[in-house]
């Protein structure tokens, strides 16, 4: 039974250590969500189109990862934003529309090196919506800028990750 104490020991550890990031991590998801429907109900659209639940899920739980980094972040969201607003004005608000806008959303952001998955959401709010091309500025760039800067203060000053990956 002793020889299997600091192997325990060592999980516990290891297990209080992600407990610890979990904790941190949902904390700033929770702040940066509260933050984000605040914005929703003052700019005026419902939360339901402004495109960064999954985007904050994603930089906080994993700021590592390649998607996270600001270029794909804010690149991300804005080429595919930029990609359903012209879907948009060519065709229209069809479903085949909103589909196809998504599909090229990829490729944009795959040609561009920003390919950021959650930002794959604006063209089909864009396109199924008939929305405006002030929301590439409200929500979308206004709010992109403002979750990278609450990205990098957070990972610098509270849960001690680098953020952006050098």
């Amino acid at each position: 039974m002793r020889s299997m104490r600091p192997l325990a020991t060592a999980i516990m550890r290891g297990r209080r250590r992600d407990l610890v990031a979990g904790a941190v991590a949902g904390l700033g998801g929770a702040i940066a969500i509260g933050t984000m429907e605040w914005f929703s109900i003052e700019a005026g659209y419902p939360l339901a189109v402004i495109p960064f639940a999954t985007s904050i899920v994603l930089i906080m739980g994993s700021p590592e990862a390649e998607p996270a980094q600001p270029r794909a972040l804010i690149g991300g969201h804005l080429v595919s934003a930029l990609t359903g607003l012209a879907v948009l004005s060519l065709t229209g608000p069809h479903a085949w529309a909103a589909a196809a806008a998504v599909g090229l959303a990829i490729l944009a952001m795959v040609l561009t090196d920003s390919f950021h998955p959650p930002a794959g959401i604006s063209p089909l709010l864009i396109v199924s919506g008939s929305l405006p091309w002030t929301f590439l500025l409200v929500p979308v760039l206004t709010g992109v800028l403002l979750l990278a800067g609450f990205a990098y203060a957070w990972h610098r000053w509270v849960s001690r990750r680098p953020w952006p990956r050098r």
